[in-house]
């Protein structure tokens, strides 16, 4: 069976939201990565021990991650891709014009609860397509009984639109984490975090672009789903 670890960001206009998906071995790989790669930088730069990986935060060098060099922050993002790269299943990524559904687009949700009913929808896909069953951990989030009761009448009724579908390979519930106690959700942070920021911004400094561009390549082969709605 697979796991599913799920994480959200978004700015005004737009709504991402992504899924790692990985079995047993894959994630206490992926967890023992990036738990070397925190301690090499509580050795390196006197992180503190409890430090977490936010995309946000190892980004912009605040937080856990305030007066890192930047040189170094790129190579810590670049050893949790290359992780996620090596033992990964698959990424599921989606996202959302926001700016469409606030002027004018007739919707029923949140682009929270729509954005993620298209993630579970292609999660539900990739599992599919791998002859596997899934279980679904999405960091913590406001509205937890609302998503599983959604998630609940998915899986009885399926789900509506263009692409809907009857979800026959997510089990049980959808469960909540904190980040600070999953690196795996922790690791999907760090995948929506850049995969909104290279679909939405552009950077001012060649060199960010190009950092931005070899970690994606990082993790590119295990895109199993990418598309943004526009409603």
């Amino acid at each position: 069976m697979l796991l599913a670890y799920l994480d959200e960001s978004y700015s005004t206009d737009w709504y991402y939201m992504a899924a790692l998906l990985c079995d047993g071995p894959g994630a206490q790989a992926i967890t023992s990565a990036l738990d070397a790669a925190v301690d090499k930088a509580v050795k390196t730069f006197g992180v503190p021990e409890n430090a977490e990986l936010h995309g946000y935060e190892l980004f912009n060098g605040t937080g856990w991650w305030r007066g890192v060099p930047v040189r170094a922050r790129i190579g810590v993002y670049n050893e949790a891709f290359a992780a996620i790269g090596s033992h990964g299943a698959a990424l599921v990524l989606r996202g959302m014009n926001v700016a469409h559904h606030r002027h004018g687009a007739l919707l029923s949700g949140t682009p929270h609860q729509l954005v993620l009913r298209h993630l579970l929808e292609r999660i539900d896909e990739c599992a599919d397509q791998r002859g596997e069953h899934v279980l679904v951990i999405a960091d913590e989030v406001g509205e937890q009984s609302k998503h599983r009761a959604d998630l609940h009448r998915y899986l009885r009724h399926g789900t509506h639109g263009s692409q809907g579908r009857r979800l026959t390979r997510i089990v049980d519930t959808m469960h909540f984490a904190p980040s600070s106690a999953s690196r795996l959700v922790q690791a999907i942070d760090l995948v929506v975090f850049l995969y909104r920021r290279r679909q939405t911004h552009v950077e001012s400094d060649e060199r960010a672009t190009r950092a931005n561009t070899a970690l994606w390549a990082r993790i590119e082969p295990k895109i199993s789903h990418q598309e943004c709605w526009f409603p």
